[in-house]
């Protein structure tokens, strides 16, 4: 083993700050983004960081949950913790407690409501600008699949979801994806309560359809206007079925 120290000079000296774990975390998150640790490599033990740092095992088992929750490490049984690969995935689900808690306060709903509107609209937008004749055959397919499910309304929110999913892999940016998956686990009672609506599933269609010309179309304008009157017009359901409900 090498005589180097695990942590650069300033680092050493013993760590006198009340949330000891944090102050470890930090400091072992910046050798990470300056590359002393690779995504793959493996971290000190903790006998060896506990040495260096003069801290206890519980401080630094405390340290390696925190760096694990941020997606930065992953520890398998009996092994030492390696530096993962970052993705735009970890960095949603870091969101996804305190996104339920606005939800649930008052006038969550809406505002998520309507920065789902503001990321879609976007996306419908970019997609036009960008959509390949590949990405325009699986848009028609999710978009032909949801008209096959309307009169099943299990496979008709499955289907829903496939369409704004395909739209959001258009621009090839893994961030849209991630986040448009978060929205719809953040989102799903909204499906589920404007779903309830006389007709909601031919009205759903019916806007996936002009989406998709407008997409195909290459229009971005018609994409993004379609797309809003598209969610406005969810949002409307779902407040005119939550309206109705004893427990509304």
């Amino acid at each position: 083993m090498s005589d180097a120290p695990l942590f650069p000079a300033p680092a050493r000296s013993p760590i006198r700050r009340r949330k000891l774990y944090e102050e470890v975390a930090q400091r072992i998150e910046e050798m990470i983004h300056t590359g002393r640790y690779a995504p793959g490599d493996q971290l000190p033990s903790e006998k060896e960081i506990m040495e260096e740092l003069g801290v206890g095992r519980s401080t630094v088992r405390e340290a390696m949950l925190s760096l694990q929750k941020m997606g930065l490490t992953s520890v398998k049984s009996g092994e030492r913790a390696r530096v993962t690969e970052p993705t735009a995935q970890v960095l949603v689900n870091e969101l996804s407690g305190a996104a339920r808690l606005l939800l649930a306060q008052p006038g969550g709903v809406q505002r998520f409501q309507e920065a789902r509107a503001l990321f879609e609209i976007g996306l419908a937008r970019a997609a036009a600008q960008c959509a390949s004749e590949e990405d325009l055959h699986r848009l028609k397919d999710t978009l032909d699949a949801n008209f096959r499910a309307i009169g099943d309304p299990v496979g008709f929110v499955r289907t829903d979801v496939a369409f704004h999913y395909a739209i959001a892999v258009i621009p090839r940016n893994t961030i849209f994806t991630a986040l448009y998956n978060a929205v719809v686990e953040w989102l799903t009672e909204q499906r589920e309560i404007s779903g309830k609506a006389p007709m909601s599933p031919e009205l759903a269609y019916a806007a996936h359809e002009r989406i998709f010309k407008a997409i195909a179309a290459h229009d971005p304008v018609a994409a993004e206007a379609a797309m809003q009157d598209h969610l406005d017009q969810v949002a409307k359901l779902y407040w005119q079925v939550k309206d109705q409900r004893p427990d509304g």
